[in-house]
């Protein structure tokens, strides 16, 4: 963008350390969430939508239909709140969408079950849903302008990557909770009250992330609005499309190997639920490992030599990674390797990701453009990702299906990313 639009002036120190907290903790909130609604899905769906008599996997492929659901709400949000953002300034919205997150998760905790309520249940869970989604498709686009526009020179690469890290440990965030409740409760008790907790404990985590925004300045790139080119409506367009193209393998299998691989082991090979967190932490890991260096890579070699890596290798290895997990033959410890490897491979794609859409658009139309390409790639290839494998799974019998659709994904993106420039980006 520095080179696209005119050069950059650099800000305090304070200021963008500021910026990064005040962006990234909203991420870290909505990904807890959506890493805990993953991680808890069978649990959601015995308690949610198994009516008597419903199978269990009938009552998954809901659960993640309604997962599906709230990623297609978040197109709109980026739309709404994009417009919001570009209009009004980054601050405001990204305080407002804090509040409607933070109320909507908490919300899901205190849920009366189908046993209480019948059909109203999934009705309530599922509009809560929506208004998550709503709410996070206006947090990327805001969180993402926020850390690039104070970023200096540069250090965009660097400094969107805490978008991706913040994912990182989100899921990780959530996953560790899930696994410490497995740990020390019963069956029972995490089916009876336990799942509560989690969701329960995102109020004090939004109080937080709200003073922090409160006490946020507005982009010095918004207060000045000094870019001599608009973009007409047709070019954002195809920029939109173009950056949806670029992230899809990114949202596909980061979903994939981050989020459904829990439900994917239990559900497909009969692994339990703590062994599959355990392997969800591992993967998680391994993606939060590589954002960082990824990201400041791409400062110095451009956002295209890195992200063509990642998704190159996702394509790659997809199929031989599953084929490992298959194989009651290969030991815990290189299973562990090659979760953690599938994760770091991902964040290879995460790292430059966020500053390359930045890169896409200038500031009069960036939160709207790059929080829509976000979600409509998020709403599409993360959010059906858990419905189209489950119910692809259970069509065809094949257990290869997660590796198919990471590989696919991933290789759509490599030809759209093959059409980024080589050189270096501010």
């Amino acid at each position: 963008m520095t080179l696209l639009f005119g050069q950059r002036r650099a800000v305090p120190d304070s200021s963008a350390v500021r910026a990064l907290a005040a962006g990234s903790v909203g991420n870290f909130v909505e990904w807890y969430e959506f890493g805990v609604y993953g991680y808890f899905a069978t649990v959601i769906a015995a308690r949610f939508f198994t009516p008597e008599g419903g199978s269990e996997a009938e009552a998954l492929v809901r659960t993640y239909a309604s997962f599906a659901l709230a990623f297609f709400f978040r197109p709109v949000g980026a739309a709404l709140f994009g417009r919001l953002g570009d209009r009004i300034g980054r601050r405001p919205v990204l305080i407002l969408v804090i509040v409607v997150m933070t109320v909507a998760t908490t919300l899901i905790g205190a849920l009366p079950t189908y046993a209480t309520v019948g059909a109203l249940a999934p009705w309530l869970l599922t509009l809560l849903r929506a208004v998550q989604g709503l709410s996070a498709g206006g947090e990327f686009g805001g969180a993402v302008a926020v850390m690039t526009e104070f970023a200096p020179p540069g250090r965009r690469g660097l400094y969107g990557s805490w978008q991706s890290f913040t994912v990182a440990l989100g899921l990780l965030g959530g996953a560790g909770v899930a696994a410490l409740l497995a740990t020390l409760l019963t069956q029972r008790q995490l089916g009876d009250w336990g799942w509560r907790v989690p969701f329960l404990l995102t109020l004090p985590l939004g109080l937080a992330a709200l003073w922090l925004r409160l006490r946020l300045a507005e982009t010095p790139e918004f207060r000045r609005e000094t870019e001599a080119v608009r973009l007409p409506p047709g070019e954002v367009a195809g920029a939109i499309a173009l950056g949806a193209a670029r992230i899809m393998g990114w949202a596909a299998a980061g979903y994939t190997f981050l989020v459904v691989l829990p439900s994917y082991l239990q559900s497909t090979l009969g692994a339990g639920f703590q062994q599959a967190l355990i392997a969800t932490v591992l993967a998680n890991l391994g993606f939060a490992v590589t954002i960082v260096p990824a990201g400041l890579l791409s400062d110095r070699l451009g956002r295209r030599a890195v992200m063509l890596t990642g998704a190159l290798l996702v394509a790659l290895l997809s199929l031989p990674l599953l084929n490992l997990l298959q194989d009651p033959g290969t030991s815990n410890t290189v299973k562990g390797a090659a979760v953690f490897g599938a994760g770091a491979v991902v964040g290879l794609m995460a790292g430059p990701g966020p500053a390359m859409l930045s890169e896409l658009f200038p500031t009069h139309v960036r939160h709207t453009g790059l929080g829509l390409a976000y979600a409509l790639s998020n709403a599409v290839f993360s959010g059906c990702a858990g419905l189209i494998i489950t119910e692809t799974v259970k069509r065809t019998g094949s257990v290869d299906i997660p590796g198919y659709y990471a590989a696919a994904t991933c290789a759509v993106s490599v030809l759209a990313l093959a059409k980024a420039p080589k050189r270096k980006a501010g």
